[in-house]
């Protein structure tokens, strides 16, 4: 197979058309959703939920985060490890879950093998906390018995959270489900009542169309990277191969997305959003400096809180630095970082999206910058 050879401008806008990004706006939740693949969940609402931009950022101002909700609650959508995922998409991960803790995965690095021990050692606990979701579920987690014989150990915050570290090996395992939220807690439930039930694809052949959508939404990705627990970055060998002028290496692109026209748009962006999130190709691709700085002293961030990435064409030219002040009602804008020169039309641009961005979060606009 002859090997693509793409200008990084070709790049960009194949992982800008990709994502839904350029100036042909999609029209449906669930048609993003399913195209993106996923929405990740995130607690902070600085601006808006991170899963609420991202949809916002390609539907423009006619998505109302009450579909999001609906869609939800009526299990069109499930939450799955911290994910958003079209429910159909279940099917995907089934055969996994099912050899979660089984021999057929052989050998497990020594990090999956403590998780394993540590789940088995619990066992008890597990079993009453389905049984107990069996009689009363959904309930958060505080309502499930803690009777672990072995505590759960951690350098982090999970330290001792017995029973939440618990409820997301169960995830993995396909034992448990959350079933929805109360005032943002996740309420858990037996699996079987939230997933949809239907055949379960063979492991191999699900990784497989994993790796085939994800290329989809990423128009354009590595072979091989670091690993990542919930929502890899690489794709494997599906699509086609092909190399970036001046980037190192091979690169697997959607051959789909390859001679198509690009036409793009301003669009501000969640730090958590797939076009960004990658912060290795995100530089490779966009030479773009970002950091999501809310773990930062305020002394020591650059761009803000929580700046949100500035989109223009095929380029990242700037950060946001923006928060939702609802107890004032007002959108206040401290900053618009500008990475490049911006000329009137881009001007125009960012300032029309700031605007339609308050006037959709229903809140009024407070520019402290030029």
């Amino acid at each position: 197979m002859a090997v693509h050879e793409l200008s990084r401008t070709d790049a960009r806008r194949i992982a800008v058309r990709a994502q839904l990004l350029d100036s042909a706006r999609p029209t449906g939740l669930l048609d993003v959703v399913r195209r993106l693949t996923m929405l990740q969940i995130d607690p902070v609402a600085a601006v808006a939920p991170s899963a609420d931009l991202v949809l916002w950022s390609r539907l423009g101002p006619a998505y109302s985060p009450a579909e999001l909700h609906a869609a939800l609650e009526t299990g069109t959508l499930v939450e799955l490890r911290g994910m958003v995922r079209p429910a159909e998409d279940v099917a995907l991960y089934r055969a996994d879950m099912a050899r979660w803790d089984s021999a057929e995965r052989g050998e497990l690095a020594g990090w999956r093998a403590s998780q394993r021990d540590w789940v088995r050692a619990n066992d008890a606990c597990r079993r009453d906390i389905l049984d107990r979701l069996e009689l009363s579920g959904p309930l958060p987690s505080r309502e499930l018995p803690d009777t672990c014989w072995v505590p759960w150990r951690s350098s982090g915050w999970t330290n001792n959270r017995n029973v939440t570290q618990l409820l997301e090996f169960m995830v993995l395992r396909g034992e448990v489900a959350v079933a929805g939220r109360r005032n943002g807690e996740r309420l858990w439930d037996l699996a079987e009542r939230v997933y949809p039930d239907g055949p379960v694809v063979p492991a191999h052949e699900a990784l497989r169309i994993r790796n085939e959508r994800r290329l989809r939404a990423l128009g354009i990705a590595r072979d091989r990277g670091p690993e990542c627990p919930v929502e890899p970055a690489d794709v494997d060998l599906v699509g086609e191969p092909a190399v970036v002028e001046g980037v190192k290496g091979v690169w697997r692109v959607d051959p789909a997305h390859l001679s198509q026209p690009f036409s793009g748009r301003a669009a501000l962006l969640s730090p958590l959003d797939r076009l960004v999130f990658d912060r290795k190709r995100m530089v490779e691709l966009f030479g773009f400096d970002y950091q999501l700085e809310m773990y930062k002293p305020a002394a020591k961030r650059r761009w803000g809180y929580y700046a949100l990435p500035i989109l223009y064409g095929d380029r990242l030219v700037g950060k946001l630095d923006a928060t939702a002040d609802r107890g004032a009602g007002v959108l206040r804008v401290d900053a618009i970082h500008r990475d490049v020169p911006f000329n009137k039309t881009m001007t125009a641009a960012v300032n029309r999206e700031i605007r339609e961005l308050a006037r959709w979060l229903r809140l009024d606009l407070a520019l402290t910058t030029s």
